[in-house]
């Protein structure tokens, strides 16, 4: 009997969440940054290998949240949670010992699902501080997201952990989630490369008409900050910075689509959409009834 089931990747902001889910499909699904905070809401991935299918969810850091974009964030991380039916709970190595789960997301509960520890970027320590780890936490899994060491074996453990079921989906499938979405993320994981301070945080992006039917494919996306002052940061110079963004974010969508594209791309200011739910709600983001605990 084949095994399917979501496996749900958790996490503090930087741990390593993306590169890994990207690591296991194969391809870039999740966008990555050295800014914390990058994922804002669930990425779905799915792998299957032989007899077993994982639907494989990435999820916003586990933060405390300080404004309504932060609340969503929060929520989509604690209902893929509730969701999971085997969570990989990864930690970064390099910020010190793992804290327990519940702790680490400030729950009522330890999650019912079996939870695996992921020890991310255990390559970077030396190895006498490798054979301690492993004598501190003997079921972790020590694994490198980026290089891949390891991630067979603890994909192995979340496999044999998932329920007997048919597949979810169909096998060639790698995600649930529409192109326009992917392409969004894309823009935006540009502007957070190269954007400094806090003018990558007020950044969203809506794909507001996608032709396939042009050669090259026609995308007209518009970048949303927050305050005139960011807007202009933005555009750059003479439009320098806007033109660099989207020379660049057009080669990853190119890539992603394998076809020509013509990006147009804009910059609009919506105040303070981050705090508004309205707003919040526009982009996609669910605000939670009550917040999780």
């Amino acid at each position: 009997m084949p095994r399917s089931g979501i496996v749900t990747v958790v996490g503090r902001p930087n741990a390593g969440k993306s590169t890994l889910l990207n690591r296991i499909i194969g391809q870039k699904l999740s966008i990555t940054s050295a800014k914390p905070q990058s994922t804002r809401d669930r990425i779905v991935g799915i792998h299957t290998v032989g007899d077993v299918q994982m639907v494989i969810f990435d999820t916003p850091g586990l933060l405390n949240p300080r404004y309504a974009l932060q609340q969503a964030m929060r929520g989509a991380a604690l209902q893929a949670l509730r969701d999971a039916d085997v969570v990989i709970y990864l930690h970064d190595v390099l910020e010190g010992p793992p804290v327990p789960l519940r702790e680490a997301a400030s729950l009522d509960a330890e999650p019912t699902a079996p939870i695996l520890l992921a020890l991310n970027k255990a390559d970077a320590l030396p190895p006498a501080r490798r054979d301690a780890l492993r004598a501190e936490h003997p079921d972790a899994f020590l694994i490198s997201a980026l290089s891949g060491d390891g991630v067979d074996e603890l994909l192995a453990a979340a496999g044999a952990r998932l329920p007997e079921s048919p597949f979810l989906y169909d096998e060639e499938d790698v995600s649930t989630q529409s192109v326009r979405f992917f392409v969004s993320e894309l823009v935006r994981e540009t502007a957070l490369e190269q954007l400094e301070d806090e003018v990558p945080y007020s950044v969203a992006c809506e794909i507001e008409e996608f032709r396939e039917s042009r050669t090259p494919v026609y995308i007209r996306a518009v970048i949303y900050v927050e305050r005139e002052s960011q807007k202009r940061i933005l555009i750059g110079n003479k439009g320098a910075r806007i033109r660099e963004i989207g020379r660049v974010a057009r080669g990853k969508v190119e890539e992603l689509i394998g076809s020509p594209v013509y990006l147009d791309l804009w910059v609009k200011v919506l105040a303070n959409w981050r705090r508004n739910v309205r707003n919040l709600e526009r982009f996609g983001y669910h605000i939670p009834a009550e917040r999780d605990s």
